[in-house]
């Protein structure tokens, strides 16, 4: 899925305009023609969540400079492009005083467009994972740190909002690496007890015969080796959180203790000589089907019952696709301004390839690949040769449509490749694509077998612009990603048909 763009204009014709210029340079657009018309927009629950604002400063009723003041006040910090047919100097101060990121002059040329999108797009993420890395390090981070696009989020997010209001115990489930931690802190962050302290403890890191001692505490000389008093998380956490990471690794002895703290709200210090009392909200997590672990008798079912009170199950990234480009965004920038390297964007080709690929590692795993491909490009473009783990991987090879499907008129050597708009550069859409209708004995050939091909031309068309590629077709990108997984596993130059 694509940045999306609101556009602002009074003028009907000039919507239209920025509208097709957006639209090429591979983002979504959404058009209004009115600032009252922006703010209601940015400011509704229901409106479609927008990257940046293309705004025009000359407008009836409440004009640009009008939006730009009402966006500060609301604290959005969305870019914005201001645009306006009379580009004196003075209007440029006033808008970059306002809060405008940039400003164009009517008529904008696509160039000029796509580079002040880009640059503002870039900007933004790179603000946002600073922000993300501040709000971890002072424990204050909220779902608005989260990035998401997914409908198959939506619900997680919602019940992980209404436990934030209670102190109820919450079991996040899930593979490893799809944010679980994350969810966790924002729940702490958007409490109650956010000004309180979060203490993480992954129970699968802890020695069994040191599970007691870390989650309780222990006297001075309670054992060999204890030369000093230690408090133990749950103590260190009094009127905060605990987090209890992999929850399920915690030994049969240990989860007693565990059960008897959460029952009594006190907790047994080894070598103590009485019990102390401690408030502690409980937010526990694993990559285990945690039932599974009750019915094996590996956990015990009353502990199981006091955790599994509101249980939250974050879907794996295969499964919200739809994430992959927006996260992409944000690791980018994140690594390009870290190593010092100035990269535009990823190909439309690469795009293909890490939406389609099946990241048993998720969120983490993108985050390393971004890393090294980051890293270890020599190109001011990430594409596929900056992936090969991934490239290995994926069977899908949406730019090579095969044969007898061809491309007529070819394109002029002299035109770029691609169009450098956001970080899915799309091609230009100037061609035009035949299909045969007949196979080579001279018989209709099968309809499934036609589609798999125009399929494949138009993400090879778009550059693996899968919204655009959805949008043309005229069908959800839920249904293009199942057909592209019947392509994958039809297709005889994989491997994986028999």
């Amino acid at each position: 899925m694509a940045a999306t763009i609101l556009i602002a204009d009074d003028d009907a014709v000039q919507r239209r305009l920025v509208e097709a210029m957006v639209q090429k340079c591979g983002y979504e657009a959404v058009v209004v023609d009115s600032g009252d018309a922006v703010m209601a927009m940015l400011t509704s629950l229901e409106s479609p969540s927008i990257d940046a604002v293309v705004l025009d400063l000359v407008m009836p009723g409440l004009d640009g400079m009008g939006v730009l003041a009402k966006m500060r006040e609301a604290g959005l910090t969305l870019p914005v492009i201001v645009q306006t047919a009379h580009g004196g100097i003075d209007n440029v101060v006033s808008a970059m005083r306002a809060g405008a990121h940039d400003f164009v002059v009517k008529p904008v040329g696509l160039e000029r467009l796509q580079v002040s999108l880009r640059n503002a797009l870039n900007t933004s993420a790179l603000k946002g994972e600073l922000q993300r890395i501040k709000h971890s390090r002072e424990g204050r981070l909220s779902f608005a740190d989260i990035i998401t696009r997914s409908e198959a989020m939506a619900p997680v997010l919602r019940t992980a909002q209404k436990a934030a209001a209670s102190s109820i115990p919450v079991l996040i489930e899930g593979e490893s690496g799809v944010g679980k931690e994350l969810f966790a802190r924002a729940i702490h962050g958007s409490g109650e007890r956010k000004s309180r302290p979060f203490v993480a403890v992954n129970c699968g890191a802890i020695p069994d015969n040191l599970v007691e001692s870390i989650l309780f505490g222990h006297e001075k000389g309670a054992f060999t080796g204890a030369t000093e008093r230690h408090a133990g998380k749950f103590v260190e956490a009094h009127g905060g959180t605990l987090f209890l990471d992999e929850v399920s690794e915690l030994p049969l002895s240990a989860q007693v203790k565990l059960l008897r703290a959460l029952q009594e709200g006190t907790v047994e210090v080894v070598g103590g000589r009485r019990p102390v009392k401690v408030d502690v909200r409980i937010i526990s997590a694993t990559n285990r089907k945690l039932l599974d672990h009750v019915k094996a008798g590996h956990f015990r079912e009353d502990l199981f019952y006091r955790l599994h009170v509101l249980p939250l199950t974050i879907p794996p990234l295969r499964a919200r696709r739809e994430d992959v480009p927006h996260l992409l965004r944000h690791f980018l920038a994140r690594f390009a301004a870290e190593e010092n390297r100035i990269i535009t964007g990823i190909s439309g080709e690469a795009m293909a390839y890490l939406s389609q690929a099946d990241w048993p590692g998720n969120i983490r795993q993108l985050e390393n690949v971004v890393y090294r491909a980051v890293v270890l490009s020599e190109g001011e473009q990430l594409g596929i040769a900056d992936f090969p783990l991934i490239n290995a991987q994926s069977p899908i090879v949406p730019d090579a449509p095969a044969e007898p499907l061809v491309v007529s008129p070819p394109i002029n050597p002299a035109q770029p490749v691609t169009i450098s708009g956001s970080e899915i550069p799309i091609a230009p859409l100037a061609t035009n694509g035949t299909l045969a209708l007949l196979n080579a004995a001279g018989d209709v050939r099968p309809l499934d077998e036609m589609e798999h091909e125009i399929i494949r031309f138009a993400i090879g068309h778009y550059r693996g612009q899968m919204s655009e590629v959805a949008r043309r077709l005229k069908i959800g990108r839920s249904t293009l990603y199942r057909k592209l997984d019947d392509v994958a596993a039809t297709d005889p130059t994989n491997g994986s048909a028999e």
